[in-house]
């Protein structure tokens, strides 16, 4: 088996591509290569297959075809441009969210092997006048430019899979934090930076209040059930291919909480509170309140409590920051 991980680079991608170095198998099939693909170059790590970091533009069709053979059995669609960068600049996310998802659709297409894909969507698809709470199906309502062309993509995903193009499954992340490494241009790059950085000595902005409510998950758990997702029999999706990834509503008091039930009251000291209404226009038309139910279903998890997302980022990330 080969897998290809577009958006190899980025977070997930780096965490995916190492679990299943160290997993060795996938779907039942020994994986026998791995290409990491990502605008900038991906780190190596050590596997067992022979494994190989190229570059790939997903805007450009002709980038596509160059990383998408006949012989990829298994793609990972996580490239993207966050929700910020999105909002501020309109043209970065239609070209890479949504053009760039239509082209490694469209590449499948052309080669008449209907791989496996796995695509990263986002909980940013839901807003708006929709009741509470949400599930796998109410409509997508979404109040952003990131969330439109993740839900774009979900569209796609389904039709290009009810043609049998594809054997697409796609999973609406949660806000994923503890998150290693710089903060991003994401919107909810302070639902990680507020417990990382004070975590690691330094101060941290927090922009909205303590009582701002939000539906997490670890970087760990969400490779495990990007995993579990791709392992899922085809005729156990249904028609619709799209589902909420299990997460757990926290406060932003909740999640600090947690960060001294582990490590003490020093770090959190280290967090200044400063309103930023640009972030708070953004973060206040998400929607919170989500029943995962057909992921829960499929044996896709949450974590147990926010305390674990502080151990799996001591354990997993802290000794490399």
């Amino acid at each position: 088996m080969k897998v290809l991980i577009l958006g190899a680079a980025g977070v997930i991608g780096q965490k995916l591509g190492q679990t299943l170095a160290q997993r060795g198998h996938l779907r039942g099939e020994t994986i026998d290569a791995m290409v990491l693909a990502d605008v900038v170059a991906a780190k190596p790590f050590d596997a067992p297959f022979p494994l190989e970091s190229v570059a790939c533009d997903i805007s450009n069709p002709a980038s596509v075809a160059q990383v998408i053979g006949a012989d990829v059995d298994v793609i990972y669609l996580l490239a993207a441009v966050v929700s910020s960068h999105a909002e501020e600049v309109l043209d970065d996310g239609l070209n890479i969210n949504m053009m760039g998802t239509f082209h490694v659709l469209q590449r499948c297409r052309e080669l008449e092997t209907a791989p496996v894909v796995v695509f990263s969507s986002s909980n940013a698809v839901y807003g708006g006048e929709v009741p509470d709470p949400i599930i796998d199906e109410t409509f997508l309502n979404p109040q952003t430019s990131y969330g439109t062309q993740k839900a774009i993509g979900e569209l796609l995903l389904n039709d290009f899979s009810r043609r049998g193009l594809i054997d697409g499954r796609g999973f609406r992340l949660p806000t994923i934090s503890v998150r290693p490494g710089k903060p991003n241009r994401a919107a909810s790059g302070f639902m990680s930076s507020i417990l990382r950085e004070p975590l690691n000595g330094q101060e941290a902005i927090c922009p909205v209040s303590e009582e701002f409510s939000h539906y997490y998950l670890s970087p760990r758990k969400c490779v495990e059930n990007l995993i579990k997702g791709t392992e899922i029999p085809a005729e156990d999706l249904g028609e619709n291919r799209c589902m909420i990834m299990p997460g757990k509503q926290w406060t932003i008091r909740q999640v600090i909480d947690a960060m001294t039930a582990v490590v003490g009251p020093e770090p959190a000291k280290l967090i200044k509170w400063e309103s930023q209404p640009e972030i708070e226009r953004i973060v206040t038309g998400w929607r919170f309140d989500f029943q995962p139910q057909k992921s829960l279903k499929l044996g896709l998890e949450a974590d147990n409590s926010f305390e674990d997302n502080i151990r799996y980022y001591i354990e997993d990330d802290q000794p490399f920051a």
